[in-house]
């Protein structure tokens, strides 16, 4: 018998099971985790852009429609990348039943890559209907697809890992709606979605800079538009390196034992 082999095995069995899980978990409420997003886009789409476009104009040369379509895509991955893996972890440890996970054969690090690789499937799924719904409003080419793949991918990555280390910290349903409402829900606003920087103040686009999500909302927005209002190299180094240090602590939260034994 190949010991290393039968692991490999299963660990692999274990981090299909929870991505199972977790996607039968966003199917079986598609009502909460499909339908939600795609009205609100729509409504977005209809207020933002049919309405009020009508008298922004043009934003960097394109239609406001165009400009704004792939950030309101985006914010749809992170607030769906995140709140998955908040809700379904947070919801194991309410529940009790998150023991059994931890006492199985799969290490730490794989838990945690099949709870990150849930909130991505949830983000890039609720994305594509959003992306859908934009085609209805806009239209949208593809100027650089490894952008839009990469960003999208990163991104939600960045965000699901986000959800998990809240809701490890998270000791009631109060606390895990805390930092959704109070900072990420603010920092998307404020990230480029709905704008350019470049229509800013100068003290507020100095001020932009320091949120991390007009990194992410730029660098997705350029592989559809061809143009961004940062850099590219810092945007995926921020991308990358939050991916890195999170997974990292989230992990080391895990290990030991943080918000669990507590």
């Amino acid at each position: 018998m190949n010991l290393p082999t039968s692991r490999a095995t299963t660990e692999w069995i274990g981090f299909k099971t929870i991505l199972i899980r977790e996607f039968s978990r966003i199917v079986r409420i598609w009502g909460q985790t499909i339908v939600p997003p795609a009205v609100t886009a729509t409504l977005y789409f209809v207020i933002f852009g049919s309405l009020i476009g009508k008298r922004v104009g043009q934003v960097g040369g394109f239609d406001y429609l165009q400009f704004i379509a792939p950030g309101l895509i985006m914010m749809t991955v992170i607030t769906n990348s995140y709140g998955n893996v908040v809700s379904s972890f947070f919801g194991a440890k309410f529940g009790k039943h998150l023991e059994e996970l931890l006492v199985s054969p799969l290490p730490n690090w794989l838990i945690v890559l099949g709870y990150m690789a849930g909130g991505v499937l949830r983000g890039m799924l609720v994305g594509t209907v959003v992306t859908v719904v934009a085609l209805f409003f806009t239209h949208l080419t593809l100027q650089h697809v490894w952008a839009i793949i990469s960003a999208v991918l990163l991104t939600s990555m960045v965000f699901a890992l986000g959800g998990f280390i809240n809701a490890i910290f998270a000791k009631n349903f109060d606390q895990i709606s805390w930092f959704p409402t109070f900072v990420l829900t603010p920092l998307t606003y404020l990230g480029g979605v709905f704008y350019s920087i470049k229509m800013l103040p100068d003290w507020a686009h100095w001020l932009s800079h320091g949120n991390p999500i007009l990194y992410m909302v730029s660098a997705f927005r350029y592989g559809f538009l061809g143009t961004s209002d940062v850099d590219l190299a810092l945007a995926y180094a921020i991308m990358v390196s939050a991916v890195i240090l999170m997974f990292t602590l989230a992990v080391g939260l895990l290990n030991r034992g943080t918000g669990i034994r507590d």
